[in-house]
């Protein structure tokens, strides 16, 4: 099978309440480009009908492609797992909830050829749609990578975009886990253009996005690009050492002056600063300790389940949107539900569903 011109990767997770109106708005969009074409769904580990729904609709969308980790991984890895699994000649990220319009795809790929270059970004020009504070942490968010990164990131540029081949390949090569596509897709430095467009309301459903997650994402992005907080820790650690010198000096004068009473407030003061700003600088320094833990341990960042590409057309479902195939198939599913794949298959199970490679992981 040739490789399509454009890959979509579309990660997911628990989207069933919007999956009617994305197929409903995406297949004639991407089949009036007259090119092409293949939407590759990550389902991230979703509890919900969204993978059976998928599944479904596959059978009469051959460009659907459905690829299930076998656990949520969340965002950012499912956007990575989207990233080493297409094929396209230009690749486009897009959430599934719709508040990113797919009538824009059309137009990033018409820059990114007339223009000539390697990533086009979808920029939101207005976010009335937002609330207050999600507009507020936005723009802070943002200068704070501007800062961090030390190039120019389109301000309210998330993860809509359009990238090259080139790209793909570049991030894909890329040895670090655990990435921030928003910030190291602009530092690699390719040829950029923006598309502006109207941010609208989720289609369906709720977001999966809550606010304890943008504030991981936001100290990801801190802590996985940038030694800077390792160097605010120093500079903590000399304002304590001052702080500690003036209050020495302080008593000393006070001591010598013979005006010295007996108190705690000054020991208390004391030894709260200097506590804390220890318990900060540990702190700092223990989430690198962390990071250099996790990438020596070698885990990958997703696992995946199930690609239907793999299956060559012989996927069929059951009347309950369960997986199956027929006599020629490569993959089946036994009475309990456990995947299986026959001698020529890469994945398999054993008697006790425990998953068996037959290959080492490649990274």
């Amino acid at each position: 099978m040739p490789d399509p011109e454009l890959s979509v990767v579309v990660p997911m997770y628990d989207e069933e309440e919007v999956l009617p109106i994305f197929f409903e708005r995406m297949r004639p969009l991407l089949d009036g480009l007259g090119i092409s074409y293949e939407v590759l769904v990550v389902d991230d580990g979703s509890r919900d009908a969204t993978a059976p729904m998928l599944l479904k609709a596959a059978v009469d969308w051959p460009e659907l492609r459905v690829v299930r980790l076998l656990r949520n991984s969340g965002h950012q890895a499912a956007q990575s797992a989207g990233f080493r699994r297409a094929r396209g000649r230009y690749l486009v990220t897009i959430d599934a909830d719709l508040q990113d319009p797919p009538e824009v795809i059309a137009e990033l790929l018409a820059t990114a050829r007339e223009q000539e270059v390697d990533v086009v970004y979808g920029v939101r020009s207005d976010r009335s749609s937002d609330s207050w504070p999600k507009r507020t942490t936005a723009r802070m968010y943002y200068r704070l990578m501007c800062r961090l990164v030390g190039k120019d990131i389109p301000f309210d540029a998330a993860d809509f975009r359009l990238v090259s081949r080139r790209v793909v390949d570049a991030v894909n090569a890329l040895p670090e886990d655990g990435r921030v596509f928003r910030l190291v897709i602009p530092w690699l430095g390719f040829p950029s253009a923006e598309v502006a467009y109207v941010r609208a309301e989720r289609a369906a459903g709720v977001t999966k996005y809550n606010w304890s997650k943008m504030f991981r994402l936001a100290f990801d992005s801190v802590t996985a690009f940038s030694a800077a907080p390792l160097r605010l820790a120093t500079w903590f650690g000399l304002l304590g050492g001052m702080l500690s010198g003036l209050f020495a000096v302080g008593a000393l004068v006070i001591k010598l002056s013979g005006n010295s009473v007996p108190g705690w407030t000054s020991t208390v003061l004391a030894v709260s600063v200097i506590g804390a700003i220890q318990l900060l600088c540990l702190g700092l320094l223990g989430e690198y300790v962390a990071r250099l833990f996790q990438s020596s341990q070698r885990r990958p960042q997703f696992l995946v389940g199930y690609d239907s590409l793999d299956d060559a057309g012989h996927q069929t479902l059951d009347d309950a949107g369960h997986r199956a195939l027929d006599a020629a198939g490569h993959r089946t599913l036994d009475a309990a539900g456990h995947r299986t794949l026959d001698a020529a298959g890469h994945r398999t199970l054993d008697a006790a569903g425990h998953q068996t490679l037959g290959e080492a992981p490649t990274r």
